[in-house]
C-alpha cells in the first residue's frame, strides 16, 4: 500500500496544507500519551508540558518530510524520544558548569573584597519573623480592619482612595484605623514585640 492509499493520507493532506480541525484533532489525539511518556521517562509536570509543545513544534516544523508510511503517533514518539535526549544532553553539559565561579565573580571585585557585603543573617530572622507575627495579628482584625490597614498602610492609598472603596466617611476611616492599629499594637506586644523604653 503506497502512502497516498492508506487511511492517513487524507488527514496527512489536511496537516500539510495546516487545517486547524486536523491539527486540533492531532493535538487532542497524542498530548495525553506523549504527556505520560514522557512523564514516564523522568520528566517533572512542568518539563513535560514543555517538551509536548517542543515535540508538537517539531511535528509541524518537520511535516513536509513526513511521508505517512508510519503512523502519526511514531512518528511524534521518534520526535519525544529525540527531544528527550536533547535535554538530557543539555541537563548534563549544565550540571557540568560549576556555578561557584559565577557566584564568586558577582560577590567580589578585582581586588578580591565584597561588592555586595552579605546580609545580616540574625537581622534577616528577626524581620521574618516579626513578619509572621504581624501576619497572625492581622488575621485577628475584624475584616473591616483589615481592609482598612492593608489598604492604607501597606498599599499606601490615600485616605480619599480607601474611603472611596470601602465606602466609609472619613472620620469612620479615621475611627477604624485607630482601633486596627490599637489591636495590632496589642496582639504584637504581647507576642514580645513591644517598644523596648
Amino acid at each position: 500500500m503506497t502512502p497516498s492509499e492508506s487511511p492517513l493520507a487524507g488527514d496527512l493532506a489536511r496537516l500539510k496544507r495546516r487545517e486547524p480541525e486536523a491539527l486540533t484533532a492531532l493535538v487532542n489525539e497524542h498530548s495525553r500519551p506523549l504527556y505520560r511518556a514522557a512523564r514516564g521517562m523522568g520528566f517533572t509536570e512542568d518539563e513535560a508540558e514543555d517538551l509536548i509543545q517542543d515535540v508538537f513544534l517539531t511535528f509541524l516544523s518537520s511535516l513536509h518530510r513526513f511521508e505517512g508510511r508510519s503512523q502519526a503517533s511514531t512518528w511524534l514518539f521518534g520526535i519525544l524520544h529525540h527531544k528527550s535526549m536533547e535535554r538530557r544532553r543539555k541537563r548534563i553539559r549544565d550540571d557540568q558548569h560549576d556555578p561557584i565561579d559565577d557566584v564568586f565573580e558577582s560577590r567580589f571585585d578585582a581586588s578580591g573584597s565584597w561588592s555586595t557585603p552579605p546580609a545580616d543573617l540574625l537581622r534577616l530572622q528577626e524581620a521574618r519573623q516579626i513578619g509572621e507575627a504581624i501576619a497572625h495579628c492581622l488575621d485577628g482584625l475584624s475584616p473591616l480592619q483589615r481592609s482598612v490597614f492593608v489598604l492604607r498602610e501597606m498599599e499606601q492609598l490615600s485616605t480619599a482612595e480607601v474611603c472611596k472603596i470601602l465606602d466609609l466617611t472619613v472620620t469612620n476611616l479615621g475611627v477604624t484605623m485607630f482601633r486596627a492599629r490599637n489591636r495590632l499594637r496589642e496582639c504584637l506586644e504581647g507576642k514580645g514585640w513591644g517598644n523596648a523604653e
